[in-house]
């Protein structure tokens, strides 16, 4: 099993938005520290939900400020961003950490980050398999050129190439951020794992999974490539740890609803469509029901669980939940402590 922590940068009332970078930069700094296995970046646009606004950016300091961690971005939003942009940075990153860059990669939502950014609003309905498309072959492929709805332009040579990396694998991970059947299904034909979100319980995670096995099957793969690839998929999740399950889960109600609310609350869509958002505190009740939250124990057992239900190894918890750095330090610290030991 493969225990990473999820990182969100998120501002909490009453912080600045250097507090919550200055969070997120420790809790990759500790992860490696305390033994994790990766640490995963969130980016949004605009809103105090998270103040990163490029993962793959946050990405490059992390890389450099550790030496063992993975590192992967979750996600890279390619509506907003022209993929063989991405695909250099990625590149880029792959090669000179020696390969623990991971791409995540995802559709994101109908926020004014398309029009700012200028993408409009068929970039996020119609056009993530294209832009998806246009970065596999970026990453793959020696030279590229592209005929596409959005993207057309003559062939040019990849540099960085990501095969340069000596003695290390030919391309950095790629994975995408699944919320819907037609994107399991586009992962799957693309033969990729899936990142599965917080708000998805095992029995969600799980028939997401058999989906995503039965069109990789239609898509021709074999058994042992669906298990090799399905090995990657990742579960989002909330982890916070205290000696008793009851103090975990005060620490979480009173801290994030407050962020959620505000966070949830500044989103503005591109075309003035209402989009209900959740009740913050239920959802933070669902979230300490649903994840490790709890006493070490207790949340060794919920991960084992998750992976009994669903067959997925690999996750990414949130551990800055309380919003305090102190606590979130700890936090991340006692998950490699006291958690991972009881997983092995």
């Amino acid at each position: 099993m493969r225990v990473g922590t999820f990182v969100l940068a998120a501002q909490f009332p009453g912080q600045g938005q250097g507090e919550a970078l200055h969070r997120a930069v420790r809790t990759a700094e500790v992860a490696e520290e305390a033994g994790l296995d990766a640490v995963w970046l969130a980016e949004h646009h605009f809103v105090p939900y998270g103040v990163c606004p490029s993962a793959v950016t946050l990405a490059a300091l992390i890389l450099g400020r550790t030496r063992r961690l993975r590192v992967g971005t979750a996600v890279s939003v390619l509506p907003t961003v022209h993929p063989v942009a991405l695909g250099e940075q990625a590149a880029l990153l792959h090669v000179t950490s020696g390969g623990r860059f991971t791409l995540g990669v995802g559709r994101g939502g109908p926020w004014v980050d398309l029009e700012v950014f200028g993408a409009g609003l068929r970039a996020y309905e119609n056009g993530f398999p294209e832009s998806l498309d246009l970065l596999l072959r970026w990453l793959r492929e020696p030279r590229v050129g592209a005929q596409g709805e959005r993207f057309a332009f003559r062939e040019v040579a990849v540099v960085p190439a990501p095969g340069e990396l000596i003695g290390g694998p030919a391309a950095p991970e790629v994975v995408v951020a699944c919320t819907s059947a037609n994107s399991v299904r586009l992962a799957a034909e693309r033969g990729l794992p899936m990142l599965l979100g917080m708000h998805c319980g095992d029995e969600d995670k799980a028939e997401m999974v058999a989906c995503w096995e039965r069109a990789a099957r239609e898509a021709g793969r074999d058994p042992d490539e669906i298990a090799r690839i399905g090995a990657g998929h990742v579960s989002a999740g909330v982890v916070q740890l205290a000696d008793r399950t009851a103090d975990a889960a005060e620490a979480l109600v009173k801290a994030m609803p407050g962020w959620l609310k505000q966070g949830l609350d500044a989103h503005v869509t591109v075309d003035g469509r209402y989009r209900a958002m959740r009740d913050p505190v239920a959802y933070t009740e669902l979230l300490c029901g649903l994840h490790p939250v709890g006493t070490p124990r207790i949340a060794a057992d919920r991960l084992a669980a998750t992976s009994e239900r669903t067959g997925i190894t690999r996750f990414a918890l949130l551990a800055e939940g309380s919003g305090d750095l102190a606590a979130t330090e700890e936090n991340v610290r006692r998950l490699g402590s006291e958690v991972l030991p009881l997983l092995v």
